[in-house]
């Protein structure tokens, strides 16, 4: 089971409200720079900096389809979202979609 990420906060961010931590508006990650900043250095008890390590993974892509020759791009089982087109287009886009099996998310 993947670890907990920890609360990316400001330094010194338990002395003054204002930095945030206990406003959720006010919380924003800014790097460290001092020349003596123990969260600079990655010590031991300071709070933890940002870093690739914690990102959660690649996302699925969802392509966005605007008419049928977009959906030739489309391979089977992609998901795709049917743009702001009208009833008559947007009908020959599902019945198409269900010919290459290719999953429309917006189908309504």
């Amino acid at each position: 089971m993947k670890r907990k990420k920890p609360e990316f906060v400001r330094k010194d961010t338990y002395k003054i409200s204002r930095l945030g931590r206990k406003r959720k508006k006010k919380r924003k990650w800014r790097r460290p720079r001092g020349r003596h900043s123990k969260v600079r250095e990655k010590r031991k008890s300071y709070p933890k900096q940002p870093s690739i390590g914690y990102s959660k993974g690649k996302k699925e892509s969802i392509k966005r389809v605007h008419n049928v020759e977009e959906l030739e791009n489309c391979s089977e089982g992609e998901k795709i979202i049917i743009a702001h087109v009208g009833k008559k287009k947007r009908e020959e886009i599902i019945k198409k979609a269900k010919e290459k099996n290719i999953i429309v998310i917006n189908e309504k």
